[in-house]
């Protein structure tokens, strides 16, 4: 060993020195990538933890088997006039001290959305029991298209043309469909004499999609919803 490297020397000591950092800096070195690594870890837990609860909540059934939308009961129906297929405009406030069954959906493109008013029709009876006056469909299709389908299939029903979707998205009805939000799913909302939401029923999500209800079900629906 050199004179200058012996125990105890200057440059003895400033070797040590210096390996003694290099050591202290490896050790803050793996502090900081531990560190890292942990919050990594807890980033991407947090993100599949996300992913799991939209997942579930897009794919699992509601106990009810329909989803409810915004505004639901208790709030007030947003008002609204909209070209119909019996011609002219129909608002909701003309009906207003009637209780309203607001049916929006998928328009021409779905025809058990078609069965499903026709069906409505033909179960006036039970409907008119379950306390309802009016039922009204709305769709985003244009008016004449619309007019034109309500007059091939004899319907009587009116039908109203939102094809802005301003309506629709003031009831979000547009977020429950198979077609994204450009178009509505398949939603109910009861609205009472005074334009208070009585009920509403969502049944167009996923992971079903559906677009047909047996009446007897959505007539069931309603009423156990209004005792709820």
């Amino acid at each position: 060993m050199g004179a200058d490297t012996k125990p105890g020397t200057k440059a003895a000591r400033h070797a040590r020195l210096a390996a003694e950092r290099e050591s202290e800096r490896q050790r803050q070195h793996r502090r900081r990538r531990l560190r890292n690594s942990a919050v990594i870890t807890a980033i991407l837990i947090a993100v599949v933890a996300g992913l799991y609860a939209v997942f579930n909540k897009s794919e699992q059934p509601s106990a009810t088997g329909y989803e409810v939308g915004s505004p639901g009961i208790g709030q007030t129906a947003p008002g609204f006039s909209l070209a119909s297929s019996g011609g002219g405009n129909a608002s909701l406030a003309a009906l207003k001290g009637k209780t309203v069954l607001l049916y929006f959906q998928e328009g021409l493109t779905c025809q058990p959305c078609w069965d499903q008013i026709r069906d409505l029709e033909k179960s006036s009876a039970k409907v008119k029991d379950a306390g309802i006056d009016q039922i009204v469909s709305v769709t985003t299709d244009p008016a004449n298209l619309v007019a034109r389908k309500v007059k091939d299939e004899a319907l009587k029903t009116p039908v109203l043309s939102d094809p802005d979707l301003k309506v629709s998205k003031a009831y979000q009805t547009n977020e429950y469909g198979m077609m994204g939000t450009s178009r509505n799913g398949h939603s109910f909302v009861l609205v009472g004499p005074d334009g208070t939401i009585q009920w509403r029923a969502d049944y167009g999500g996923a992971p079903k999609y559906t677009m047909y209800v047996k009446v007897d079900k959505i007539l069931a629906d309603l009423e156990a919803g209004r005792q709820a």
